[in-house]
């Protein structure tokens, strides 16, 4: 009996160790999350790796639809309506999707964020489409990698990157004088706050 609990506590205690640990993924899941404007932008993507494979033009064909990353398809959510490399896009999430050429991306939200990499990619369900030129990296970027650049208080650059190739996405405000506005309202009523908690001391 002793025996017999002794191993029902061992096999209790690696389950809870195994819980903790998982298979290393052959393209690790990545979320990235960073303020922008009034809001945040959330990508959450698989990171493929090089791995001494050509990658644009055979692994990522030229002229097809590729997930913009690995396994399930990239993700992107939007906390507010913006313009996305000059086409206006509302607050939502939307399923992230490049069709590659040599010298030009055409980066592409879908309104079908749920599916296994681009496999069931319907183009009737396509929100908007941008085409960004593609520039070469100095240094290889082994994994697959997608950040979002703050180039101003309102404004940023969605950049991705994979081997010797860079693409990068402009994003505003879709409305930035409305977005001025309720900026100046806020900081008013944080005044305001500011003020009356130095009046309450």
């Amino acid at each position: 009996m002793k025996k017999l609990l002794f191993a029902l506590c061992i096999s209790a205690s690696a389950f809870s160790f195994a819980q903790d640990y998982s298979v290393p993924a052959a393209s690790p899941r990545q979320k990235v999350e960073q303020q922008f404007s009034m809001s945040k932008i959330t990508v959450d993507y698989g990171r493929p790796g090089v791995k001494g494979r050509k990658i644009f033009g055979e692994l990522v064909p030229y002229g097809q639809v590729w997930r913009a990353g690995a396994n399930s398809s990239t993700k992107i959510t939007f906390g507010q309506s913006v313009n996305f490399g000059g086409k206006i896009v509302p607050a939502g999430t939307y399923g992230l999707f490049i069709i590659p050429t040599e010298k030009e991306w055409k980066v592409i939200l879908n309104k079908d964020f749920q599916q296994w990499g681009a496999y069931t990619y319907d183009p009737k369900q396509d929100v908007v489409d941008v085409t960004v030129p593609v520039n070469k990296l100095a240094d290889k970027q082994e994994w697959f990698e997608i950040t979002l650049n703050p180039t101003g208080e309102n404004s940023a650059n969605l950049v991705l990157k994979w081997d010797m190739a860079q693409a990068e996405v402009a994003l505003k405000p879709s409305s930035p004088d409305a977005v001025t506005k309720i900026a100046d309202k806020l900081k008013e009523i944080k005044k305001i706050e500011a003020d009356a908690n130095k009046t309450k001391s």
